[in-house]
């Protein structure tokens, strides 16, 4: 097909399946299902590992655009209807259906692998994939977490939703590994980056509930090899007020 439905057509084709007009796709969708699963205080990477790969979903119907984020890559699709639903067709061949369960909206690609997203608050023009971001960092760090190990011992430190950090010595920037080449190069370990004036690096760190324990990366490769980072020495150990 060389064109995109007109919307009062596909709006017919939808309203034979749902009662959801063409227009309550829109907006930004986050995967919820992941946020709450990291909120309950372990291991992020298992958490995000088991309700991927995807993160976000933008669905524009008027422009016939839909896009997702993965936590690294964000990929465009065109939008069309089917007798069903919404697919989503990417370069390459990779397709997706959107459908609409009441208020989550479901992604499902050939191989049925399903995804549930709900639509993010207040999302705006945010670019794709910060919603997402913004949602998990304060399910999971949100609140006072205070030193209770390492330089700063005694101090409140506050990971805000848009990647700042007070309370810890030296960085006031931070941001959590999701996927991609840091997934990678951590192996199974949670990662994360801390920073000041652009200038930072890489940290490995545990979560235990209320404990969050950060230690030095330390790189296990050989020079020429992909860099494969463990953890070193333990440089803060923070516990939820």
């Amino acid at each position: 097909m060389r064109h995109a439905l007109p919307l009062a057509l596909a709006a017919l084709l939808l309203g034979g399946c749902a009662s959801h007009k063409p227009e309550d796709f829109n907006g930004t969708w986050i995967n919820q299902e992941a946020i709450d699963a990291a909120a309950k205080g372990t291991s992020l990477r298992q958490a995000l590992a088991d309700h991927g790969p995807v993160f976000e979903w933008k669905v524009d119907v008027k422009n016939q655009q839909a896009s997702f984020s993965n936590g690294f890559e964000a990929a465009d699709g065109r939008l069309s209807a089917n007798q069903n639903n919404w697919q989503v067709d990417f370069e390459g061949g990779q397709s997706e259906q959107l459908t609409l369960d009441g208020d989550e909206l479901q992604a499902s690609d050939p191989s049925g692998h399903q995804q549930t997203f709900a639509r993010a608050k207040a999302a705006g023009a945010a670019p794709l994939g910060s919603s997402f971001e913004k949602a998990l960092y304060q399910a999971y760090l949100g609140g006072d977490w205070k030193i209770a190990e390492g330089q700063g011992k005694g101090a409140t430190v506050h990971f805000s939703d848009t990647g700042s950090v007070t309370g810890l010595p030296g960085p006031d920037r931070f941001a959590l590994c999701l996927a991609g080449d840091c997934a990678s190069m951590g192996g199974g370990n949670d990662s994360l980056w801390l920073e000041r004036d652009q200038r930072g690096a890489p940290f490995i760190f545990k979560r235990d509930g209320d404990k969050l324990t950060i230690f030095k990366a330390v790189n296990t490769a050989q020079p020429d090899e992909i860099p494969q980072l463990a953890a070193g020495a333990q440089q803060w150990v923070l516990e939820k007020d």
